[in-house]
């Protein structure tokens, strides 16, 4: 696998991941914001927040580590 088809490799699943997770982390808020009974402008609004600071987190965080599990340099 050449430089570049592993870069484009680890950038996909990188995104997957780190999507995912922003997503599963926005969903539990919505979920416990809603079993809370919070108004419906901080429901959703909260909900896009804690979607976005996620990614803001996770795009920097996930990446390099895809990108160094798929190289096989795991311990560094």
């Amino acid at each position: 696998m050449t430089s570049e088809e592993l870069q484009r490799k680890a950038v996909k699943l990188s995104a997957i991941i780190y999507i995912s997770v922003s997503l599963i982390l926005a969903g539990a808020f919505l979920g416990v914001s809603s079993v809370l009974k919070y108004p419906y402008v901080a429901r959703y609004g909260g909900t896009v927040w804690v979607f976005l600071l996620s990614m803001i987190i996770t795009m920097p965080t996930i990446t390099p580590l895809v990108k160094k599990i798929l190289r096989g340099n795991i311990n560094g």
